[in-house]
């Protein structure tokens, strides 16, 4: 997926991999095809955390402040949503972890009846609309949590 910046210099691409269960967020200079800055954001792992890479090899670019910015909001909001389950509770974080990983971080809407079977069988009723929030973007009867801002 492609995010441009307002002023068409710019753009983000969006991209998952699944070899390292993250996603990756590269800035991109459009004019050259010039990847300024990525950003890897693990979804499966709370021990690995989101880092930047840069490339020390590329040509020299100077990058507007506001373009560094949005690109970083981009990044924010991708953690949000990406991670905001591993800001739980250790005990939540370890049952949501054990059911990725049963599931293979793959859970449609086919599959979802199910782990909120599993998830009311592990989690209290006080924590369980945390832990479906974060973890699936869901509410407990199941349907999707609509974001307030849209994310790549």
């Amino acid at each position: 997926m492609v995010l441009r910046h307002p002023d068409g210099d710019y753009a983000i691409t969006a991209m998952y991999s699944v070899p390292d269960d993250a996603w990756y967020l590269e800035l991109d200079l459009v004019v050259g095809q010039q990847t300024l800055v990525t950003a890897i954001v693990p979804d499966e792992d709370p021990a690995r955390e989101p880092t930047l890479c840069f490339r020390p090899d590329a040509r020299h670019a100077d990058v507007p402040y506001e373009v560094i910015r949005w690109f970083m909001h981009q990044v924010d909001e991708e953690i949000r949503t990406s991670r905001a389950w591993m800001r739980l509770r250790p005990e939540l974080v370890e049952i949501i972890y054990q059911l990725r990983q049963e599931h293979m971080g793959v859970i449609d809407d086919d599959d979802f009846p199910q782990v909120l079977a599993d998830v009311r069988t592990t989690v209290s009723e006080r924590d369980l609309p945390d832990v479906l929030k974060a973890a699936f973007g869901r509410n407990p009867d199941g349907t999707t949590i609509i974001s307030e801002r849209p994310i790549l």
